[in-house]
């Protein structure tokens, strides 16, 4: 088994495929809620091998304007609608890993391809995830007056408040529909989405509030996934969610952030990279071994919030970088002499800070 891992005759693409095959139930599930919508489109002009991993693509603005007196008097004057620039940018990542012959042969031939494949497959999940995690964090991290619009009006503190139950600072059968409506008023109907931490999904269990989907596996057997509806909007539940530190009356609790994504919240593009799998094979170290390289290239957009690259090192931000919202602004007329910028409440996107 091990000289399929020779150098020389490994096949990335056949290797990306069988990678490819491998549920990814996280972001099938983000890609079916409909709040990560697919730009497969710009994966050319963000490819690695024409240097692209800064994008900036116009917004299209709204009509407006008071309409005029229809008198026959009075003189019709037009608008014009304008355009906003919406910047992104790819982040980049690779890692290695190392099997030495030796493991195979005292393993009696494990089946290592498919031992890879599939743990390759949940690791990039899980690191998109975080890439993810990390932009929602620099967004709501922003600071500038028009910036805080968003930031303060997608932002639901229940930290302090009393839920229906007589319980402080916990979530209940209303809080998801507040933030919503605290969000973008009227619009609140597109949020489809939320992402929490399991304590407070545990907190809604124990009120009934949530229902698992489940799954049938290679064996047929149904088991439950870690994916879940509450008020009909699909609930995706991981620990990898952030907590905060919040002031509650005289002391300091450990606050949970949940977000709450709607239709085309994230725009996603999977740029890819020259090589994403290649093998390398060491015949003297430990008596011979393969090392499968790996390397991604990703771009997750949020609508109506640019990237500026105000605080970056490299050409791919790191996680931490993404975290800085000095790295983010609302979408704007950049060049414009008075700038506008996009109305906040366009923006499906919020969070719940919640004590449960």
């Amino acid at each position: 088994m091990s000289e399929l891992f020779d150098a020389k005759i490994f096949n990335g693409e056949v290797f990306q495929k069988y990678v490819d095959r491998v549920p990814n139930l996280h972001l099938n599930e983000l890609l079916k809620s409909r709040a990560i919508v697919a730009r497969p489109e710009l994966a050319a002009a963000m490819s690695d091998q024409v240097g692209g991993n800064y994008l900036t693509t116009p917004l299209k603005g709204l009509i407006g304007g008071d309409p005029l007196n229809y008198d026959g008097v009075t003189n019709i004057t037009a608008d014009t609608t304008q355009t906003f620039q919406h910047s992104r940018v790819v982040a980049g990542r690779a890692k290695a890993w190392t099997e030495k012959d030796f493991s195979y042969d005292i393993t009696g031939g494990v089946d290592f391809m498919e031992n890879v494949a599939q743990q390759v497959s949940e690791y990039w999940d899980e690191q998109n995830q975080l890439i993810l995690l990390a932009i929602l964090k620099g967004i709501f991290s922003m600071t500038g007056a028009k910036n805080l619009e968003f930031v303060n009006n997608h932002t639901y503190d229940i930290t302090e408040l009393t839920n229906t139950e007589g319980k402080i600072g916990m979530m209940d059968a209303t809080t998801l529909n507040t933030a919503m409506q605290k969000a973008s008023g009227d619009h609140k109907s597109r949020f489809n989405l939320v992402l929490m931490h399991s304590a407070v999904a545990t907190h809604l269990e124990n009120q009934n509030l949530l229902t698992y989907i489940k799954y049938n596996d290679a064996n047929g057997m149904q088991r439950d996934t870690n994916i879940a509806t509450l008020n009909g909007r699909t609930v995706i539940v991981d620990d990898d969610m952030p907590k905060v530190e919040v002031e509650v009356g005289s002391s300091t609790e450990e606050a949970y952030v949940s977000y709450v994504l709607g239709d085309g919240a994230i725009e996603y593009t999977n740029c890819g990279a020259k090589v994403p799998y290649e093998m390398a094979r060491d015949a003297a170290t430990n008596g011979g071994q393969d090392t499968l390289y790996s390397r991604e290239r990703i771009c997750f957009a949020p609508y109506g919030i640019s990237f500026t690259k105000s605080s970056m090192t490299s050409l791919s931000p790191t996680n931490t970088e993404l975290q800085n919202g000095a790295n983010w602004e609302l979408v704007n007329t950049k060049g414009a002499s008075n700038k506008d910028y996009i109305n906040h409440r366009a923006i499906a996107i919020g969070r719940i800070i919640s004590l449960g």
